[in-house]
């Protein structure tokens, strides 16, 4: 005799419904059945996430307007320059140069042993890097890489002292 495909599973939001488990191993249908059993129905799963979806949004909204008033708060108090590139970019990148180089001051300040006048030239050398797409990239970045990274950053990510040159 063969295992069943379909299966008749009852949700935890106690609604029914036949589910073809075909696309599953037979050995695995069994249990498979029993989560979904733990499960609502996709119906009643849609429902509660839609309603989430509004206070989700606007909560990630809200935060990413905090973030974006630190980052920009932050790049006046250091004297950072403004960035170069597409309006989104610059947004965003303006955040992440925030981030990278709040993060490279902890580990390698704070938490290491690099000196205050080391950490200034790194900073100098952060301050010629204005190409957004360039800090965009770094997001992800170690923390201890940041002068190596900084070092690589070419010619067009880096701004000249004369702007006609």
């Amino acid at each position: 005799m063969a295992v069943k495909t379909i299966w008749q599973i009852t949700h935890s939001c106690d609604h029914q419904a036949d589910r073809d488990l075909s696309n599953r191993a037979a050995d695995r249908r069994a249990g498979f059945a029993k989560w979904l059993a733990n499960q609502e129905c996709t119906d009643c799963w849609r429902t509660s996430k839609e309603g989430a979806e509004p206070d989700k949004a606007a909560w990630l909204k809200a935060k990413r307007a905090e973030e974006r008033a630190e980052s920009e708060a932050w790049s006046q108090q250091y004297r950072m320059p403004p960035l170069d590139g597409t309006e989104r970019a610059v947004t965003w990148g303006v955040r992440c140069r925030h981030q990278v180089l709040a993060a490279a001051y902890t580990a390698l300040v704070l938490e290491g042993e690099t000196s205050k006048t080391e950490w200034e030239e790194i900073e100098k050398a952060a301050r010629t890097v204005t190409r957004a797409g360039w800090w965009l990239d770094q997001h992800s970045s170690e923390p201890d890489d940041l002068t190596e990274l900084l070092q690589a950053a070419t010619g067009a990510d880096r701004t000249t002292e004369n702007p006609h040159f």
